[in-house]
């Protein structure tokens, strides 16, 4: 199916339009989206654009239905760094002019940090933690938050793994893992405010070492 079509599909679910006014409004979300000669882009199929223009593609049928806010799941998985900064411009601006929300869904720290203002962190469906973006990554207060920080950046000197986790835990899914654990941790753990827009859903925060100081 041609970019055309697939974005035109969208738009007319969205507005009752005539045949020209979806032609114009595709042809000006490709244009948004920084895609230039939209109505040549418009004919081609999928596997004839790059990583970057299908991802801007994507985008403009997701603002085709002019939304409140955009999820963005993962949204430059397997682009080049230059795309994946170009990518991340691009939802700031769409962001800014259309007054639009988002929601950013990542692994990628470093993209978190860039793009978001606040940050939330969960493992295996559980909030671990959550705060303003700055203050979350400078300062990690929960065991998990910490550890995927410092796999990130290869500062941990312990080998703690992250994956697989066991979803019929009652209590901290990160329990299992977590050197901090205690018998409590097999119920769910409360809320605790460390600091100013911060806070951490743990136990222990009594005895985490970087907490007690």
């Amino acid at each position: 199916m041609r970019v055309y079509r697939q974005i035109a599909r969208v738009v007319k679910r969205a507005d009752n339009l005539s045949r020209q006014r979806v032609r114009e409004r595709v042809y000006q979300l490709l244009a948004q989206v920084g895609i230039r000669e939209p109505a040549i882009v418009g004919r081609r199929l999928p596997h004839e654009l790059s990583g970057g223009m299908c991802q801007r593609v994507l985008i403009a049928m997701a603002l085709a239905r002019r939304p409140l806010f955009l999820l963005a799941d993962e949204p430059t998985t397997a682009l080049d760094v230059t795309v994946q900064a170009q990518i991340f411009e691009l939802i700031r601006q769409l962001a800014s002019e259309d007054n639009c929300g988002v929601v950013f869904i990542s692994h990628d720290l470093a993209a978190v940090s860039e793009l978001c203002e606040n940050v939330v962190v969960m493992y295996g469906g559980q909030i671990m933690e959550y705060g303003l973006v700055d203050r979350v990554i400078a300062e990690p207060a929960h065991p998990y938050t910490r550890t995927l920080i410092e796999a990130a950046d290869g500062s941990s000197d312990v080998d703690v793994p992250l994956a697989g986790v066991d979803l019929g835990l009652s209590g901290c899914r990160f329990a299992h893992r977590c050197p901090f654990a205690s018998d409590v941790c097999d119920t769910v753990p409360p809320e605790v405010a460390v600091g100013a827009e911060h806070a951490v859903h743990c136990w222990n925060t009594g005895s985490l070492p970087w907490l007690s100081k």
